[in-house]
C-alpha cells in the first residue's frame, strides 16, 4: 500500500464545517453491548462535509446531479501543483506553474492542507481558493477536474460566480482534499463518490496512487491513461 496515498478528510464530529451548516453526526441505534443483535448507525451530515464533490445543480436551476457525474473525469491521471505562498490563486499564479500539457485534473496543494495536518477544527474564512478569473482559466485550458484543499473552490468573500463558471462548463469540483505531505507530480486519482439520485454534492473517499514508472508517466502525460 506504499503507492496509495490517502488525501480524504477524516469525517468525524470535530471538523471544519461551512458556516450555517450543521456537521457529522454518528447515531448508534443498535449496539451489541445493549444486547443488539448487531452494530447500526445512522449518519447526519451536510453533502459538502470534508471531502466531496459538486455537481453541477449546486449552483445551477438546471444542472445535472451528482450521479451523472463521468467517472472518466474522476478516475485517471492527476498532477498535483503547489502553490504554497499565495493568499488566492490567480490566473497568473496557475500560469507560472508550467503546467505539462494536455492536464484534464488538476489538484492545487496550498497552505489550506496544513490546517488538516494540525486538526484544526474551527472553519477559517482565510482559506486559499480561485479567483473568478482563475475558474475561467481552468476552463478555458481544457481541465475537467480542480481539486482544492479546502471546503470551496471560490473565496469566502465572494459570490457563486466561481462555482458557475466551473460547474457551468461541466468542470467537476472536488473539495476538502488533505494534500499535506503529496509532492508535486503526477500520480493517478481515483475518487468516486456515492451514487446520490437527484443531490447536488457528495462525499468522496479519494486516493492518489504514485506513477512510479517512466512508462506510467509519459502515458499520463499523453493523456493515454
Amino acid at each position: 500500500m506504499e503507492n496509495i496515498i490517502d488525501i480524504t478528510v477524516p469525517m468525524q464530529s470535530e471538523m471544519p464545517v461551512w458556516p450555517g451548516t450543521k456537521g457529522i453526526r454518528l447515531t448508534p441505534i443498535m449496539r451489541l453491548e445493549n444486547g443488539d443483535s448487531s452494530n447500526l448507525s445512522r449518519l447526519d451530515c451536510n453533502l459538502h462535509t470534508g471531502t466531496h464533490v459538486d455537481a453541477p445543480s449546486h449552483f445551477l436551476a438546471d444542472g445535472t446531479t451528482v450521479e451523472t457525474l463521468p467517472l472518466d473525469v474522476l478516475v485517471g491521471p492527476a498532477f498535483v501543483a503547489h502553490l504554497l505562498k499565495v493568499k488566492y490563486v490567480t490566473p497568473e499564479d496557475l500560469v507560472n506553474l508550467k503546467l505539462p500539457s494536455g492536464i484534464k485534473r488538476l489538484l492545487l496543494r496550498t497552505r489550506n492542507s496544513e490546517l488538516w495536518t494540525t486538526e484544526t477544527t474551527e472553519f477559517r474564512k482565510d482559506f486559499v481558493a480561485l479567483t473568478p478569473d482563475a475558474a475561467q482559466w481552468i476552463v478555458d485550458n481544457g481541465i475537467s477536474l480542480i481539486g482544492v484543499d479546502y471546503l470551496s473552490v471560490q473565496r469566502y468573500s465572494d459570490d457563486s460566480v466561481t462555482h458557475e463558471i466551473l460547474l457551468g462548463a461541466g468542470v467537476v469540483a472536488l473539495e476538502g482534499l488533505n494534500l499535506s505531505g503529496v509532492q508535486s507530480g503526477f500520480y493517478e486519482l481515483i475518487c468516486l463518490p456515492l451514487r446520490l439520485v437527484g443531490a447536488e454534492a457528495s462525499p468522496v473517499r479519494a486516493i492518489l496512487r504514485r506513477m512510479d514508472s517512466a512508462d506510467e508517466k509519459l502515458s499520463a502525460m499523453e493523456g493515454q491513461l
